[in-house]
């Protein structure tokens, strides 16, 4: 991998949401299924909000990506934590039953390319339908959330549509190379137990131009990153988000 430093942020401060304040914040959610009738194909997605105000608050918006074979239900850890700094979240589920697996055989960045693309059309829908939902959600602070596969396709997505991302937070992505631009801003964090491929993750001097900031969480392995991540690690994660948020 190319030089990953475990480059910290300045800790979250002390208006940042703890983790049993996250987890006991009036949140409503809803499950929906979207229909992209262009695809012929179906998008469940789970939607996290605050309780008071609703969709009539001026809201920032947030979409997560789940890993592959993963479920969008699996992150509302991190979901909660985005609700606590005024984001309005829909977190999407990208591979449905009927979709071919993805390959693993071959480079990467060529056979997972087609399994990237269709989950940037994924968030280009269900932003679409968001904002004819939820017209007064604020989508020119967008906010991109994916975990290893969804980490990737989030920054394709940034890299193919930079000026609707304001923000990246990827968890521990390890294909797609990160855009080499100030905008969007992004967060990395890296497990102890992979590692990305070269070219991939911003080198030192790239954090330092970019502005991005890349952590490795010792105690964190890659399959750690979801709901079943400990408290411990949940803490951790959130305490990040937030710093980076809130900066």
């Amino acid at each position: 991998m190319a030089s990953c430093a475990n480059t910290r942020p300045t800790t979250a401060t002390q208006s940042s949401p703890s983790l049993a304040a996250v987890a006991s914040a009036e949140v409503r959610t809803e499950q929906l299924e979207l229909v992209d009738s262009a695809r012929h194909r179906a998008i469940p997605v789970a939607l996290y909000w605050p309780n008071k105000g609703g969709s009539k608050t001026r809201l920032k918006a947030a979409i997560i990506s789940h890993g592959y074979g993963g479920q969008h239900t699996g992150y509302s850890f991190i979901a909660r934590n985005l609700v606590a700094h005024g984001y309005f979240v829909a977190s999407i589920q990208h591979e449905l039953p009927t979709d071919e697996p993805i390959p693993l055989v071959g480079t990467p960045q060529l056979v997972r390319r087609p399994n990237w693309e269709r989950g940037v059309q994924n968030i280009l829908f269900v932003r679409q339908e968001l904002h004819h939902r939820y017209p007064r959600l604020d989508f020119s602070r967008l906010l991109l959330v994916g975990h290893s596969n969804g980490g990737d396709v989030s920054m394709l997505f940034a890299q193919e549509y930079p000026r609707l991302v304001q923000r990246v937070i990827s968890l521990d992505n390890r294909r797609m190379p990160f855009p080499r631009a100030r905008r969007p801003r992004i967060l990395s964090l890296r497990s102890s137990d992979q590692v990305a491929d070269s070219g991939v993750v911003h080198t030192l001097a790239e954090q330092r131009h970019f502005s991005s900031t890349v952590v490795t969480l010792p105690h964190t392995i890659h399959n750690d990153m979801w709901d079943g991540a400990t408290a411990a690690q949940q803490q951790e994660i959130n305490a990040l988000i937030s710093a980076f948020l809130e900066h």
